[in-house]
């Protein structure tokens, strides 16, 4: 009688437990194995775009400061007189003062325009961009035409910066179509009136 009492209960302990044991999915979800995991799945996509727009960012921007400190250099050289006006006249000589200035340029630059013009007067130096509708530089309004002592010149300098990483070329892009952003620097001044 005994032994039959012993498996009574011990059958009744096993329908407790087969009652009390939760289901799969309550398992699955109380499983707390490879959380890190699947919380990286979810989390690594914005993670590295994030990353890669501040590289993207940050490269762009160094390279406008660059091109800055190089139109900065250049228009001081010519108010000085140290560059004069027959020598930039060549073609391709103040292209190829810049270029090696720049940062990461590709050889020969040839995504570089330079543009520098003479005015009458402060007022007449122009406020827009030689732009087109994509974004591009409208290279028939570039000249290169400086002027000598004590005349007004404006030097710009257009730069199609390509964007590194393909996962941001269309959202950073702002020349279209071309996976490529302008950069720009200006410099206006007079001449000194030098000899």
């Amino acid at each position: 009688m005994l032994r039959n009492t012993d498996k009574f209960l011990d059958d009744q302990s096993l329908a407790e437990n087969a009652r009390s044991r939760p289901s799969l999915t309550a398992r699955f979800c109380a499983n707390r194995r490879g959380t890190v995991a699947i919380e990286f799945a979810l989390i690594a996509l914005p993670f590295f775009l994030l990353i890669f727009a501040i590289i993207e960012v940050s490269l762009s921007f160094t390279a406008q400061q660059v091109m800055s400190n190089a139109a900065d250099d250049i228009a001081r050289r010519l108010r000085t007189g140290e560059i004069t006006a027959a020598a930039i006249k060549a073609d391709g000589a103040l292209k190829n003062e810049i270029c090696p200035k720049l940062f990461m340029h590709a050889t020969g630059c040839p995504d570089l325009f330079v543009d520098l013009q003479t005015y009458t007067s402060f007022a007449a130096v122009p406020l827009t961009l030689p732009l087109n509708s994509a974004g591009d530089v409208d290279t028939t309004k570039l000249t290169i035409a400086p002027g000598g002592a004590s005349t007004i010149n404006q030097l710009r300098i257009f730069y199609r910066w390509p964007v590194l990483t393909d996962l941001m070329k269309h959202r950073i892009e702002t020349v279209e179509g071309q996976g490529k952003t302008m950069l720009f620097s200006t410099a206006t001044w007079r001449n000194e009136p030098y000899l």
